[in-house]
């Protein structure tokens, strides 16, 4: 039996994808692989993906959501809302050990499967709090705030911003749709307190196609 056939084992890396896998992951590769083996066997179990996913696990999704590390300093704290499967919030990480990263999930079933993902890993820079993004304003903030597949950004605004430290940013993982995304919550962010959003692609020379991020950074007072 090959490992592709093999459901124990997690999904293998086209030979582009593990090029761009060793160079973000390094030495904790391994943890990626499991990660994607959580993902294709208990995330597809219990809804969290879709089973069409499992051949698009690597590109489309941890390496798409791993890169984003690349826009942060060291050492920074990160708040991911809506965190769901663990994208971005696991990949990262896995990716940035240095990183301390608060998890914001507000269904009871996903935050089950990330505790058990979490220690089965043996992440030790990952705390996971049920609730809604409101719910933890002034609780935790984050240098960085990620969100992945959350809502649209005129909505999203409201749940990121308010999470962010005084020197802090918004990083939204998005689509083709960023720029008119963009343009609709303009005034949202400005009334937020965020200063002008700008579209960042991110992880061009490792990915066949770069991962869009809105980048928000907070207006200066």
């Amino acid at each position: 039996m090959t490992e592709q056939q093999d459901p124990s084992l997690p999904p293998r890396p086209t030979s582009e994808e593990q090029v761009a896998a060793d160079t973000v992951f390094g030495d904790r590769f391994e943890l990626a692989r499991g990660f994607v083996r959580h993902l294709a066997t208990s995330g597809i179990e219990r809804g969290l993906l879709g089973p069409r996913e499992i051949p698009r696990l690597w590109g489309r999704h941890v390496l798409n959501c791993a890169v984003v590390g690349r826009l942060m300093q060291p050492d920074a704290s990160v708040v991911d809302v809506g965190s769901g499967a663990g994208l971005p919030g696991v990949a990262l990480a896995i990716a940035r050990p240095d990183l301390e990263l608060h998890l914001v999930e507000p269904l009871e079933r996903r935050v089950t499967w990330l505790d058990e993902v979490i220690t089965d890993l043996g992440l030790t820079n990952v705390t996971v709090h049920r609730a809604r993004a409101e719910q933890v304003v002034g609780e935790i903030a984050g240098r960085y705030v990620t969100a992945r597949a959350v809502s649209a950004l005129s909505t999203l605004a409201g749940w990121t911003l308010p999470l962010t430290t005084r020197d802090g940013e918004v990083l939204a993982i998005k689509g083709r749709s960023a720029a008119d995304e963009i343009e609709k919550a303009r005034k949202v962010i400005r009334k937020l307190g965020g200063d002008t959003a700008e579209i960042i692609a991110v992880g061009g020379d490792v990915l066949a196609e770069p991962t869009t991020v809105v980048r928000i950074p907070r207006r200066p007072v």
